[in-house]
């Protein structure tokens, strides 16, 4: 994908301080573009920022994206700087294992809710007007995960926050389509991280981030609207949405739970 009039295309991240959107943020730069870096520690920020290319011309901002006012506020900073924005990756997630009945666990669910799916819509407002005017590409990229398919034993508020990023970007999909803006779900599977390697089972296809930032950079130039990552988990997502409710509990009501909260 290339920006308008031979322009350097312009990125924005949230969730860049580690993990998928580190891997996305460091991707995008090495394709020549000006990448704006959100998440909240100002260290790791700044750490990936001097690894990249051209590191001078990207935008670090220090921000906590339930923080709706500064989140905003970062939007509006990185339109102003870099003219506009391109691509608008909505990669900011936490993850823990949560019980309904354990006590704490309902402070735990409105967290991730807070993270996983508030703060992509906060994430995506700022930037959906001056898209609507802009030219060439323009995406906004929302990061569900396979864990949105189908409820997991252990894991309601994480699968619950993902499936709910899944129907949101469907529905902003269709919202945006008559101004030329393409919303794109990326649904990763297993992929090594901070927050996966809290896991404790078995991953199968596990995937290194820099694989999967490049298959998600190449299903974001061409505006696919929701893509599986890596390609066999698809399909491994696609049987188990098809199991009967009565095989489906069979199987996994032994699985084990996930581990505590952890950052992407």
């Amino acid at each position: 994908m290339t920006a308008a009039q031979g322009r350097r295309l312009r990125v924005f991240v949230t969730g860049a301080s580690s993990g998928i959107g580190a891997a996305l943020a460091r991707d995008y730069a090495a394709r020549g573009a000006v990448v704006g870096l959100l998440g909240r520690r100002a260290d790791a920020l700044h750490a990936l920022a001097a690894t990249l290319p051209g590191t001078r011309d990207h935008h670090i901002y220090a921000v906590d994206v339930t923080d709706h006012a500064a989140l905003a506020a970062a939007a509006a900073d990185f339109i102003a700087r870099a003219g506009g924005a391109d691509v608008v990756i909505a990669s900011a997630g936490v993850s823990a294992g949560t019980l309904t009945e354990r006590p704490g666990d309902l402070a735990e669910f409105a967290d991730i809710f807070a993270v996983n799916v508030t703060a992509t819509v906060a994430t995506f407002a700022p930037f959906i007007e001056t898209m609507k005017h802009g030219e060439g590409p323009r995406r906004l990229v929302a990061i569900g995960s396979v864990a949105g398919i189908r409820g997991m034993k252990g894991a309601g508020a994480y699968c619950a926050s993902k499936a709910a990023v899944h129907a949101y970007a469907e529905s902003l999909r269709l919202e945006l389509q008559p101004h030329g803006i393409r919303v794109v779900t990326l649904a990763p599977g297993y992929i090594d991280t901070p927050m996966t390697r809290q896991n404790r089972f078995p991953m199968p296809f596990l995937m290194p981030a820099p694989r999967f930032a490049a298959a998600a950079v190449r299903a974001i130039d061409a505006g696919t609207s929701y893509c599986v990552i890596p390609r066999p988990m698809g399909i491994v997502a696609k049987l188990l949405r098809l199991l009967p409710n009565v095989l489906f509990d069979a199987l996994f009501a032994r699985a084990p739970t996930k581990a505590g909260k952890a950052m992407p």
